[in-house]
């Protein structure tokens, strides 16, 4: 991992992860890709993490890719990539590389809450959504802003957006990449909530969530995922599978007693 991003874990399993590039919005250059990759694996086999903040030092989110790559792309038709790169080789299971800056937070085994200021602009966008929740500034820009470059999405933003944004609405976005302002973001789906100071209310969040047993958070989250692609009959057997094991384990029994002697819970780390 290099100074493109930096991640802290406290006490209570609370990782923050903060991109650090605040004189350039945070915008995504080929280190910036590599970290915030590389921060997403790293918490990803780490059993003690209970919940991911990720936010954007100085005064915006993420800007979206670095100008440095437009300016590439301009030049002899390039594609602004550090090396050569086919784009259709997977990289990361489903997922090709840059697509794995986004879509790494959705898959991580535990919530991910992105706190958004600023501007959250094409890319920067596309690792918003990767997150489960997404607590934005009311002024806070955002845009599909790919077209502008004659582009289309390609951090994973189309199937987290399918999900997120009606069909018609998705469309309008990605065809215009007009500026959505967090109001709207929250109205349209591609933010979850408003908060005049975003980094604090989703840490507040990120203290609840990992004050519960970890493993019915973790198999949450499995089932929220599966949402995505199950049928009924896979997501009933999914609700089945994921409460039989967690029916009388260590961390839900504690969760009772804790409950009952209205004392804060003392879990067990899960296996990652």
């Amino acid at each position: 991992m290099n100074d493109r991003v930096l991640t802290t874990i406290d006490e209570q399993g609370i990782a923050h992860v903060r991109m650090n590039r605040a004189d350039k919005m945070n915008a995504l250059d080929p280190a910036m890709f590599e970290a915030l990759v590389a921060a997403s694996e790293s918490l990803r086999a780490n059993a003690k993490v209970r919940v991911v903040v990720i936010s954007g030092e100085g005064r915006a989110f993420c800007a979206g890719l670095d100008m440095g790559r437009f300016q590439a792309m301009s030049q002899g038709g390039g594609t602004g990539l550090p090396q050569a790169r086919d784009l259709r080789t997977r990289t990361h299971g489903l997922a090709n590389s840059p697509q794995q800056v986004a879509w790494g937070w959705h898959t991580l085994p535990v919530p991910v809450i992105a706190a958004v200021h600023g501007v959250a602009l094409g890319g920067g966008l596309q690792v918003a959504l990767g997150a489960d929740i997404r607590i934005v500034h009311p002024e806070t820009r955002m845009s599909v802003l790919e077209i502008k470059w004659g582009l289309v999405p390609d951090m994973a933003g189309v199937p987290l957006l399918k999900h997120l944004v009606r069909a018609d609405h998705l469309r309008e976005l990605t065809y215009t990449g007009r500026m959505v302002l967090g109001p709207e973001a929250v109205e349209l789906g591609l933010a979850t909530r408003l908060s005049d100071d975003p980094l604090r209310d989703a840490m507040a969040l990120a203290r609840q969530i990992a004050g519960s047993n970890p493993d019915a958070i973790r198999a949450g989250k499995r089932l929220m995922n599966l949402t995505e692609t199950g049928g009924p009959a896979e997501l009933l057997m999914a609700e089945s599978v994921e409460q039989q094991a967690i029916i009388g384990s260590p961390n839900q029994t504690e969760a009772v007693r804790a409950s009952l002697e209205k004392r804060p819970a003392n879990f067990k780390d899960p296996v990652a």
